[in-house]
């Protein structure tokens, strides 16, 4: 992850201005902590503070206020600050003492700042009392009960900052699917927006739809002429918080929250989940966060073979230069060049002799094989598929016709049953599953079995209404139950026999994850035995840079319900669409599509927002080779309500 020490900005080489409003801001807050480490005066810190804070909101162009010599008119910009500010928009220079103060601060005690609630004046406390001056020897110090001791911590502030040492690395690694694809599609938005810029596509492990992302990779058409144009208009849009480089056909960026059109925000995150992800820190560590980002300009005529080639992955891109040697070809991100022509030649040398193709699937024509579709191309047997014109036609967005784990505020959903349906029906929905959580989850306010059964007379009576009046949409009422000892479920049987169907869940993590795999697969085997059980909601408990899940054997517990469903008799495995989950992993996918086990998709929404979820489990669904035909979301009203009969 980016972004992790504190660098002054690199000049844009297109100024002035050279520096963005958010990056003067950046620079500023950065000196106001690094002053602070430093034990600076108090008042020296604040004006730091203020000025970053004041330019931040500024809706003015900063080389207009720097021209006009208004910028020393603004509050809280002296003489001395105001003439830093100057050289820097004007001439692209930082300070001196602000580059020394970068230089001369220790990068461990910097990098300390990336954990969440750790301030400069308690690292600076820590650093003088107990050496600290990394995160190694923090985390060090915290282990040995070194902190808890100080004047003002206390054991609390002590695990805060281990919980903070591992949170702050799972941030670092990747990001998940949605905070990735945010990032991207609108920073993809704004290059396709640039005079000049012919096309311009998201590559990358955010193309193939991965459930976490590193780098994002843009690849953009352009012609040679208009190259030097288009780059510097890329390194003038908003949102860059640093560029690392800029050549004629690479340019390395880091992003940070401000190229968003609105303010950044995660939305509503389940208790169960926010709890482990790391709370409110996680969601401090998001507001503030980075990514990184490559641009790649390129011709049209090499666009295709680029795209394809930064797309991947790896192992797709091997087998598809094998199949390329083995008729005589070179296949890279320039072309797909006949050996024969090309000889010695390399790169755009050799590009001259290429294939032509207008996109990517004649790039696969040439190969003889159908076009494969970003998700799949993890070889997995995507290349067998293709040549055999066996690809599956994969599930899309509009096959989905509702949803059956959904949350109201009868446990911890932030909307009511009429906002839920009115909402499910906005979006084009024909139906909509309530499964409101049973009383063991009390974090949930899990509903009681009185109140669970009185929402089933109401929708009952909505049911009636709409049919009455024509209207093509109804609800079907569940519960997402808790998985008790002996895989027994969280209301009594004739209860349960009341409603239309059960999602069985796994809420209590810490029991789970103390056993056995074969102990908690067998515990699933007997919670899949209850006639009640329809569905087996995020089947391992994971939870995507959160934790992992409990040892599970997936593969036995599908190859159950395989025989139960053979049988005749109903039992789904959930994908799990919030972003924080994907589980069922996408990997399994294609394993209960093969063992002939239905798959329903479902947002676990806990907000109207929340059932825009979906789109993600649409996503993974894809990456698993699912078609609608493997899914159930694909029935009608009528057709799920003779298969929950």
């Amino acid at each position: 992850m980016a972004g992790s020490s504190f660098v002054l900005p690199k000049a844009r080489p297109s100024g002035p201005p050279y520096f963005s409003r958010n990056q003067v801001a950046q620079a500023l807050h950065q000196v106001a902590v690094l002053l602070e480490l430093q034990g600076a005066n108090v008042f020296r810190v604040r004006s730091y503070q203020n000025a970053s804070r004041m330019l931040g909101g500024l809706t003015q162009d900063l080389g207009d206020l720097v021209e006009s010599g208004e910028l020393f008119g603004l509050k809280g910009i002296g003489k001395g600050l105001g003439s830093a500010l100057s050289q820097a928009i004007s001439e692209g220079i930082w300070p001196d003492d602000w580059i020394s103060l970068h230089n001369d601060t220790p990068e461990g005690l910097i990098e300390m700042l990336g954990i969440p609630g750790l301030g400069p004046k308690r690292i600076k406390i820590m650093n003088q009392e107990l050496g600290v001056d990394s995160i190694a020897t923090l985390r060090q110090a915290a282990e040995d009960d070194s902190i808890a001791g100080l004047k003002g911590f206390g054991a609390k502030s002590q695990q805060r900052m281990l919980d903070g040492i591992e949170l702050l690395a799972r941030f670092r690694s990747r990001r998940r699917l949605d905070i990735g694809l945010k990032y991207g599609e609108a920073f993809e938005q704004r290059i396709s927006q640039i005079p000049g810029v012919l096309k311009a596509q998201l590559a990358g492990s955010a193309r193939r739809r991965k459930d976490t992302i590193g780098d994002l990779d843009i690849v953009v058409a352009v012609h040679d002429e208009d190259k030097e144009d288009v780059s510097k208009a890329i390194l003038n849009l908003p949102g860059i918080a640093d560029i690392k480089g800029a050549g004629d056909s690479k340019i390395s960026l880091i992003l940070d929250t401000s190229i968003f059109d609105e303010s950044f925000s995660i939305g509503h995150i389940d208790p169960n989940v926010l709890d482990a992800i790391g709370g409110d820190d996680y969601e401090q560590l998001e507001a503030g966060g980075t990514i990184d980002a490559q641009v790649r300009l390129v011709s049209l005529e090499v666009f295709p073979f680029t795209l394809a080639y930064f797309t991947g992955s790896k192992e797709h891109n091997i087998a598809m230069r094998q199949r390329a040697i083995d008729r005589g070809l070179r296949l890279s991100e320039f072309g797909l060049i006949p050996e024969k022509d090309a000889g010695e030649l390399k790169g755009m040398a050799a590009a001259q002799f290429s294939l032509s193709a207008d996109d990517e699937s004649e790039i696969y024509r040439h190969l003889e094989l159908d076009w494969v579709t970003p998700e799949l191309r993890e070889d997995t047997g995507e290349i067998n598929a293709a040549e055999q014109s066996l690809l599956p036609k994969l599930i899309v967005q509009s096959d989905i016709k509702g949803a059956l784990h959904n949350h109201t505020t009868l446990s911890d959903g932030e909307a009511s049953l009429e906002q839920m349906a009115d909402a499910a029906r906005k979006i084009g929905w024909n139906w909509l599953g309530i499964a409101d959580h049973s009383p063991t989850l009390k974090v949930a306010n899990g509903a009681s079995a009185e109140d669970l059964l009185a929402q089933g007379e109401l929708i009952k009576q909505y049911n009636s209404e709409w049919s009455n009046q024509g209207i093509d949409f109804r609800l079907f009422h569940g519960v997402e139950s808790d998985i008790l000892e002996g895989g027994k479920l969280d209301h009594p049987d004739d209860v349960l026999s009341q409603i239309d169907y059960t999602v069985a869940s796994v809420h209590a993590m810490n029991k789970w994850k103390g056993r056995d795999e074969q102990s908690n697969t067998e515990e699933l085997m007997r919670c899949i035995d209850h006639d009640a059980t329809t569905i087996l909601g995020h089947p391992t408990g994971r939870i995507l840079q959160g934790r992992d899940g409990y040892e599970v054997d997936m593969y036995a517990i599908i190859d159950y319900m395989s025989d139960y469903n053979n049988d005749g008799v109903l039992k789904a495995v959930e994908l799990n669409a919030s972003p924080y989950r994907l589980d069922l992993d996408w990997r399994m996918c294609k394993y209960a599509k093969m063992k002939n086990v239905p798959v329903i998709i479902n947002p676990d929404a806990h907000s109207i927002r929340g059932l825009g979820d979906i789109a993600y489990g649409v996503m993974a669904a894809r990456k698993g080779w699912l078609e609608s035909s493997d899914v159930l979301n694909s029935l009608s009203g009528l057709e799920l309500t003779t298969l929950l009969e």
